[in-house]
């Protein structure tokens, strides 16, 4: 699977060789002194806290494209009790990568999970799954997710995450008894892999390729928030509010979750005095701030439209990883990169260190204004 920018093909890890014996290193003393001095003069900033805006948590949503699409269904079903919708573009089912034990979890994310070469993912199997991880408190009871609302999509010039798959994402939900009227699932858009804007700086519509941002004629994050909130107001024109940067370490528990220092969220000028809902928008493998900028953060259309909707946009982030854990596409963990426990990795449960840390976030968001 080398064509995709979910590609997990973890192929030619690089090894960095240190020879200490090859006198490869020129001394400069007096430069060396100047760098302490400076180094010194320029004390490092510390990110700003994520501040609390007394957000209102019983209205939260969640979507994300490609691995954000994956972690988009993982977060739902583990806190259905929290999220009232999702918008999954370009995603399988809940517990993908545990589709068939006869393949490793990595195994079946890489083709199970995007371009099935037999039998793909089964979602009712999978819902199975969640009601047995339900019982043991792993999940939010299944129950919560049948009065939700569910946005998904597939492109149909997508060859990385196919219809195929995305179609039991469908039978999870249905699985899961959420009515008909609250699905709605578009794949009849000419759309590589891609999240779609109206922007027609971005790539064409068919194209798969970086940033993964396509124009197709039309505003995805508008029609998925509207799928799950109802009508809402026009979007705005202008910004009233802006990008607050945050530091997301102080959310991380384990030195396996691959999230980047800092997080994004925007924020409404309304819901610095108004209590706002809170959409979660998770980007996509090589979607990351490090390697897009903001592209993601600011220009999708999420922030638009929950401008003049009351509603929290949080971003979280991941990053890049060459090490422990291996994640050198800046994916979301949907196949257990996060977990020490090959056997069993717990990626898809409120305990995983993502969606532990993203639950985190919006809690601070819910907390009173000081």
């Amino acid at each position: 699977m080398l064509h995709s920018n979910i590609n997990l093909a973890l192929v030619g890890r690089s090894e960095v060789m240190h020879d200490r014996d090859s006198k490869r290193y020129l001394w400069f003393p007096g430069w060396v002194a100047l760098v302490v001095v400076l180094c010194a003069a320029l004390p490092a900033r510390a990110a700003d806290r994520l501040p609390a805006y007394g957000a209102d948590l019983s209205q939260t949503s969640v979507s994300g494209l490609s691995s954000g699409a994956f972690m988009t269904a993982q977060f739902h079903a583990a806190h259905s009790a929290t999220v009232v919708g999702a918008g999954v573009i370009a995603g399988g089912p809940f517990y993908c990568a545990g589709s068939y034990r006869s393949l490793s979890y990595l195994e079946a994310a890489e083709t199970i999970c995007m371009d099935p070469f037999g039998p793909g993912p089964d979602g009712n199997k999978l819902f199975a799954k969640a009601e047995e991880f339900a019982r043991s408190g792993r999940i939010d009871p299944v129950a919560d997710l049948a009065d939700d609302r569910v946005y998904l999509f597939s492109g149909e010039a997508d060859d990385t995450v196919t219809t195929q798959v995305v179609n039991q994402t469908l039978a999870f939900y249905q699985a899961a008894g959420v009515p008909a009227a609250n699905i709605k699932y578009v794949k009849t858009v000419d759309a590589g892999h891609a999240i779609v804007t109206n922007n027609s700086g971005d790539s064409s519509c068919a194209a798969t390729k970086p940033p993964f941002i396509n124009d197709c004629d039309f505003v995805q994050s508008h029609e998925l928030l509207r799928h799950i909130y109802g009508t809402l107001k026009p979007p705005a024109p202008h910004l009233s509010g802006g990008i607050v940067t945050f530091d997301q370490r102080e959310f991380i528990d384990s030195d396996r979750s691959s999230l980047s220092d800092s997080g994004y969220a925007y924020v409404p000028k309304s819901c610095a005095k108004d209590r706002c809902r809170v959409h979660v928008a998770f980007h996509g493998c090589q979607q990351g701030a490090a390697q897009i900028g903001d592209r993601y953060y600011t220009t999708t259309g999420y922030n638009e439209i929950a401008d003049t909707n009351a509603m929290i946009v949080l971003y979280p982030q991941v990053q890049v990883s060459d090490a422990i854990p291996f994640n050198p596409k800046g994916c979301w963990d949907f196949w257990g990169y996060s977990s020490p426990d090959r056997s069993g990795p717990n990626f898809y449960s409120k305990q995983a260190p993502q969606i532990a840390a993203v639950m985190g976030m919006l809690e601070r968001l819910a907390q009173p204004r000081p």
